[in-house]
C-alpha cells in the first residue's frame, strides 16, 4: 500500500469511514505492536495498549491537520501511552519467558532480508549525501525516536523550526533517493515514517 493511498485512508476515516479506519488500523498494527513491545516489555500488555492507541486515535483523528503525518502522529500516540502506562505500572524487570514463547514469531524470507537489506544501505547512502543538519534532523527523529521537544532542547531551536527542518529535510532525503533508487524515494514520499522501519 503506497503512503498515497495511506492518506486517502486518513481522509476517508476523518470523516467517519470505520472501514477506512480499520484498513488503517490492519497496515499499522504490527508496527504499533512492535513500538508497545519495545516500550513495555509484555507481549500481553503490549497488546492492550496497541487496542488504547488505535481507539485513542480513532477518537482523535479529526484533530490531525495532516493525513501524511498519520504514521508519526500514531508513533507519538505509542510513545506518549506507553509512558503513562509505564509511569502507573511502575518499573517491570524482564518478562517471563513462557509468555514470550507464546508470543507469535515473524520471520522475514531469504528475499525479504535480502531487500531490506539493500534498502537499508540505500537509505545510508541518501543520509550521507545530505548536509549534516537535514541528516542529524533525520536520524534524531525516525531513528533515535526523539520527540520534537527533545530535539528542539538538543539543538536549542523552536519547536517550529525543528518541524520546519523535518518537512525540509524529508523532501531533500526524496530527491537523493530517487537518484539512487526511485521505488524507496516513493517509500518516504509521506512522513518518513518508514525511516525507522526498514
Amino acid at each position: 500500500m503506497s503512503w498515497t493511498e495511506i492518506t486517502v485512508l486518513v481522509e476517508r476515516a476523518k470523516t467517519g469511514d470505520r472501514e477506512a479506519y480499520g484498513e488503517l488500523v490492519t497496515r499499522f498494527q504490527s508496527s504499533v505492536y512492535a513500538m508497545a513491545l519495545g516500550r513495555v516489555r509484555d507481549p500481553l500488555e503490549a497488546q492492550e495498549l496497541a487496542q488504547d492507541v488505535f481507539v485513542h486515535a480513532m477518537r482523535k483523528l479529526p484533530q490531525l491537520r495532516d493525513a501524511r503525518c498519520f504514521a508519526g502522529w500514531l508513533r507519538r500516540i505509542t510513545a506518549r501511552m506507553a509512558i503513562n502506562r509505564l509511569t502507573r505500572r511502575g518499573p517491570l524487570f524482564g518478562a517471563d519467558p513462557e509468555l514470550l514463547d507464546a508470543v507469535e514469531a515473524k520471520s522475514r524470507t531469504a528475499e525479504e532480508n535480502f531487500a531490506v537489506g539493500e534498502a537499508v544501505e540505500q537509505l545510508k547512502a541518501g543520509l550521507a549525501e545530505m548536509k549534516p543538519l537535514d541528516r542529524q534532523t533525520l536520524e534524531a527523529f525516525y531513528i533515535r525516536g526523539r520527540s520534537l521537544k527533545q530535539i528542539a532542547r538538543e539543538f536549542a531551536v523552536p519547536t517550529g523550526t525543528v518541524k520546519r527542518r523535518l518537512h525540509v529535510a524529508r523532501l531533500r532525503l526524496k530527491e537523493v533517493l530517487a537518484g539512487i533508487d526511485p521505488s524507496l524515494a516513493e517509500r518516504f514520499a509521506g512522513d518518513g515514517a518508514e525511516l525507522a522501519g526498514v
